[in-house]
Order: C-alpha cells, then structure tokens, then sequence
C-alpha cells in the first residue's frame, strides 16, 4: 500500500513511500482510509516541533495525522461489519472520563502510527460510526478539531447535557476549532463572537451564525470591543487559540465565573512582554476556571456525533487535496490562509 512517512525533519521532507498492507489482529478492524483531515498538530510534528508533551517523545519514519473516515474492509470483531463507515478516536484507548499519561502513548499520529496512508488496523473500541448524513470528507473533520470544540463548549457539563443556553462563546480565529465550536454554539443557542484579521474570513463566518465580529487587527485591543459588545458583562467561554499573545485579553473580556479554554498557541507558546500579572490574581480577579483542553473521550465523541445528527450540522471545509498533493496541504494549512478544515482524499467512493 501507498503512505507518507516524516523524520519529523520538515514538510519538504514528507515522503510517499510503499509499505506492507496491515493484518488485522482478534478483535481489530481493517479500514480502507476514504479521506484525511489534517490539523496544525499534523503540522508540527512533520516539523519536529511537537515536544511540549514529553510522554510522546519523537520516532523516526512515522505515518503521520490522526483523523480520518473510511470503511472497514475486514472485521475481526463483533463490534463492526464489512461496509460500514468509521471514524477514528484520537488517543485510541481514552474511552471514558479524565485523559490520563497512558492514552498519550495512544495518540495517533505521534507516537502511534497515523492514518495518511491507503489501509490502517484499529482496536474495535478505538472507532465510532459516521453519520449516515455525512459526507466522507466532513466525517473525516470530526475526531480532534471538532471534538476538542465540543469539549471547549460542554466537556465542564455532566455527559448527556449539552450547552442549551443564554452563555456567550468568544471564538478567536478562523480555523477548524473555532468554526466547528461556532457551529457547535450557533446550533445550541449560544452567542457567538468570533475574531480574524480578515474581514472576508469575518463576513463568512456570519454566514455561519456569528452573532459578532471582530478584527484584530484593525482592532489590536480587541478585549476592548468583546467588553463592549458584551454590555461590559464578558464572555461566558473561550476558545483560547492564540497562546501568548492572547491569553492576557482573554482574561480581560470574561465574565465572572467564565471559563476559559487553553486550546492552542498559534501566536507562541512562550510569555512575552508586558503586564507579567501572575496568572493566578487574573484567575481570581474574575473567580476564572483556566481548562488546559487534551481532546475528548470516545463517550463525549458519540454524544457529539449524536448533537451533529439531530441538527444535521454539515463540517465547514475549506479545500480538499488529492492524496498525492498531502504535501501541499499541510503547507497549505500550516499559511494559516484556510477557513474551517483542510482536507486529503486518499480514496475515491
């Protein structure tokens, strides 16, 4: 079979290689990969940039990315038949509750093999069933991205009670978290703010429900203008994209008793000047609940995939690569130039 394998020496160095087709083992599953949606996590480990994390460690000639949609093509379990349409969990053994180190060692993509590749063997219990709505490119959106928008939005309520309410979401950036939490939000009830120094990115994501828009960069204090939209009140929940230049404003446009989401770090994972306030008095300043997000349980996805299917919510894609141009998707997505997710179709139907 056809698959890419990285040194984790740069996206140049992504190589499409010939490797053995897999044998699936008593109780896996066989799957012929349909389609992979990549993540800026994809990204950073071809990069060998994904070490803050140090239970993953590195490894050498790795398939990478993690999600996927396919179709399982030999079962060697009761759990699922031949034809079926599957998806893959993130972290294959995290099935229920709190994330511990031991399903970091499960991640796939780094440090287990990933799925940019034409077949991959599963543990039955590591796979959920798509949406008969979906198709194979938007079920493909769902396992890490979306997932880590729904627990952003839900994974602080009991299982089975989602979001249903007057709260107010702060979206920052337009990538896959931030729209799938958008979506997530608007299909909820929620109010939306989100932000991107795009006005265009802006003007679409209203098309998608945004309550509120805000450019950071004709707005560079744009705490300031959440604060006012807001009624001076705040916001309920943040999706806390940006890291360090960032997280400073977020804590200055919350409400009281708000949460705020440590998702990603895509302004830089070390502090930078000015104001040094320790953490812990901004915390208290609003009685703030600062929630580091590692993904979601299998539990949490099935309970998304059932929300997706009762508001028969279609995944935003940006653009879908054929399974020769994997480089120039991730390049692609690492521009930061895409709305929603990025996609490669490794099979056709």
């Amino acid at each position: 079979m056809k698959q890419y394998v990285t040194a984790q020496d740069g996206l140049d160095g992504l190589r499409l290689t010939e490797g053995v087709k897999p044998e699936p083992k008593d109780g896996e599953v066989l799957v012929k990969v349909k389609t992979v949606a990549l993540n800026y996590r994809d990204t950073e480990v071809v990069m060998g940039l994904y070490g803050h994390h140090k239970s993953v460690g590195q490894a050498q000639d790795l398939v990478p990315c993690s999600d996927m949609c396919g179709t399982v093509v030999t079962s060697h379990s009761s759990l699922w038949k031949e034809g079926q349409r599957v998806m893959a969990i993130f972290n294959q053994t995290h099935l229920v509750g709190q994330i511990k180190e031991k399903d970091m060692a499960s991640g796939l993509g780094l440090p287990l093999p990933g799925v940019l590749a034409e077949y991959r063997c599963f543990p039955a219990e590591g796979l959920v069933a798509v949406p008969e709505y979906m198709t194979d490119e938007e079920a493909s959106t769902l396992p890490i991205a979306t997932l880590t928008a729904w627990m952003a939005i839900n994974g602080m309520r009991p299982l089975g009670s989602p979001a249903n309410g007057a709260e107010t979401v702060l979206l920052q950036g337009t990538g896959g978290v931030a729209i799938a939490g958008l979506q997530i939000a608007h299909a909820a009830g929620l109010k939306t703010i989100i932000t991107s120094s795009s006005d265009d990115k802006l003007q679409r994501t209203k098309q998608l429900g945004a309550d509120e828009t805000v450019n950071y960069r004709s707005q560079p204090e744009w705490q300031e203008e959440v604060m006012r939209l807001t009624n001076n009140n705040g916001v309920d929940i943040v999706f806390e994209n940006g890291g360090a230049q960032t997280l400073r404003k977020s804590f200055d446009c919350v409400s009281f008793g708000a949460l705020i989401n440590c998702i990603g770090y895509l302004s830089g994972k070390e502090d930078v000047g000015g104001d040094r306030t320790h953490t812990n008095v901004l915390a208290l300043r609003r009685n703030i609940t600062l929630k580091g997000i590692l993904n979601g349980p299998k539990e949490r996805f099935v309970e998304m995939a059932k929300f997706y299917e009762k508001h028969q919510i279609h995944p935003v894609i940006d653009r879908v690569f054929r399974f020769e141009e994997a480089k120039d998707a991730l390049k692609y997505l690492y521009s930061g130039g895409h709305l929603g997710k990025v996609v490669v179709r490794v099979a056709d139907s």
